[in-house]
């Protein structure tokens, strides 16, 4: 008699939170998926040995991040098609927010691949709900263009009526800062949150020029999540 053979049973690829500080906010499931994996895609290798070697993950550590996913995207979802189970991480948080991840889902959900995103740390959420501004509609902005683009995109939040999220570096926040004063008004309100989870946590509230005056008196530094207030 002839028997067919049974099809591949395809992998799954997990993107996979990490802690944006604090060590302890990394999930029982994080961990257990991590040391279960045949492969971790790393955005830097040297930062999440760090994390592994914490929660004594000993696992196959490769290399992924922007400047490479275009070329390793294709031999990873061909592994999966093949049957290995792969977590996907960033330095930080939440791959795919404003972090590598977004271009190897999108290729494995197109070749019929499962992708769990499992829930977890991102600096995004606590910076909005600690704020004090409205959290039940907001958008997202990550970080501006720094350049081309970056006067015109918030020229065209001038009127945005939900809060908004923004990521910016301790280099170019009190310009962020300005910016936003200058479009916006001096006495639109903000919430600027830096080190989240960390020793130096620290969030700065007022309208924007009380909190543009803070930080030219307070050299800023860590990284900075700035929620604003949308128009009232």
């Amino acid at each position: 008699m002839f028997v067919l053979p049974l099809p591949p049973i395809m992998g799954i690829l997990y993107v996979v939170p990490t802690p944006v500080g604090n060590m302890e906010d990394m999930t029982l499931r994080a961990i257990r998926i991590l040391k279960e994996a045949d492969l971790v895609l790393a955005e830097d290798t040297r930062t999440s040995g760090i994390l592994l070697k914490h929660f004594d993950i000993k696992n196959q550590l490769m290399s992924h991040h922007k400047f490479n996913e275009h070329g390793t995207s294709a031999g990873i979802v061909e592994r999966l098609l093949a049957g290995a189970t792969i977590a996907l991480i960033s330095d930080a948080g939440t791959p795919g927010i404003s972090d590598p991840g977004f271009y190897l889902v999108r290729e494995a959900v197109n070749a019929g691949v499962e992708v769990q995103c499992l829930p977890g740390a991102t600096a995004m959420i606590p910076a909005l709900v600690s704020s004090g501004l409205p959290c039940d509609r907001f958008c997202f902005e990550g970080f501006l263009p720094q350049k081309k683009g970056r006067q015109s995109r918030i020229k065209a939040l001038a009127d945005e009526q939900r809060t908004m999220v923004f990521y910016e570096s301790p280099y170019r926040v009190l310009k962020l800062l300005e910016q936003l004063a200058e479009e916006f008004g001096g006495d639109r309100q903000v919430s600027v949150c830096r080190e989240i989870s960390k020793v130096h946590e620290e969030s700065v509230r007022g309208t924007l020029d009380e909190v543009i005056a803070y930080f030219k008196e307070h050299e800023p530094r860590g990284e900075f999540v700035v929620v604003v207030a949308g128009k009232g």
